[in-house]
């Protein structure tokens, strides 16, 4: 691949929240993968670029999910969930990302 920079201020932004779920901490301790939400217009690497600086890891590969929001109802009012599209980031072997908030 070629070594394309990206604007730091747009990496900061990139990265939303960290997903904090059953599903996400399986995978976490199963193949060493973090998730996080992620702006709707963010690219493959521009996640890997900005979790490699803001975390200072190494990434091996990043997957990309598009979930479509679900129409709700409250009485006769309908109203629709926001689209999200997470990452589920890869880190390199040995390496780990604690984003519970908990002192190693």
């Amino acid at each position: 691949m070629s070594t394309t920079t990206f604007d730091e201020g747009r990496l900061m932004q990139v990265l939303v929240a960290p997903v904090v779920s059953e599903k996400a901490t399986m995978v976490s301790e199963k193949s060493n993968v973090v998730t996080f939400k992620v702006l709707q217009g963010a690219t493959k690497p521009e996640i890997k670029a900005a979790v490699e600086l803001l975390f200072k890891v190494d990434v091996t590969g990043v997957s990309v999910v598009n979930i479509k929001g679900k129409t709700k109802r409250f009485g006769k009012t309908t109203g629709r969930r926001d689209n999200v599209r997470k990452a589920y980031v890869q880190l390199k072997e040995g390496q780990d990302l604690n984003l519970s908030g908990e002192a190693a």
